[in-house]
């Protein structure tokens, strides 16, 4: 059991074998749950997400060796890698901005790592201004390490004049606010 994995955590939907040799049978094949649980034979559900196989062949070896084998041994592998679960980790470290206020679709947007987004192609990927978009007062709040600075951008000159010296560059965290522009009757 010492010549198992110690490197390779397990992750949810990875498939692996559970084999216990004093059994005689042959190796059980499963997935690993979303819970990060999987079923080892005589012992149950046991968590497995976030253990390497040697982890996990150690814990399972502990509990049958309580009521079921005077000695055990686990024999445990990942046969194979979730590469759903590997893309998401890979997601969690994507940069983004956040767009609010009086646009068709706010939310949280990816901002792409080999282009350059610009205040006016945000507005557009969020669909576009809504009916009573502020669009000569647009604001960019972004974090500095002196504090949040508040960058006023007038996007209607920029598309409609085509002022493209003033269509700032969207960064990591900017967060995207269209006000209401107030209407007078």
């Amino acid at each position: 059991m010492d010549v198992l994995d110690s490197t390779q955590q397990i992750a949810a939907g990875d498939t692996i074998s559970i084999r216990i040799l004093e059994d005689r049978r042959d190796a059980l094949q499963q997935v690993v749950a979303v819970t990060g649980e999987v079923q080892a034979p005589y012992v149950g559900l046991v968590t497995a997400k976030g253990k390497t196989c040697r982890d996990l062949a150690f814990a399972i070896k502990k509990e049958l060796e309580k009521n079921f084998f005077q000695h055990a041994t686990v024999v445990i592998a990942i046969d194979k890698i979730n590469i759903d679960d590997a893309m998401r980790m890979k997601e969690v470290d994507l940069e983004f901005y956040v767009m609010f206020g009086i646009v068709a679709k706010q939310g949280k947007y990816d901002l792409p790592a080999n282009e350059d987004i610009s205040i006016s192609q945000a507005i557009l990927r969020a669909g576009g201004f809504a009916q009573f978009a502020n669009k000569e007062k647009v604001k960019i709040i972004r974090k500095t390490p002196q504090g949040n600075k508040t960058i006023l951008v007038n996007v209607d000159g920029i598309m409609r004049q085509g002022d493209l010296e003033r269509d700032v560059f969207i960064r990591k965290d900017d967060v995207i606010i269209v006000e209401e522009r107030t209407v007078n009757f």
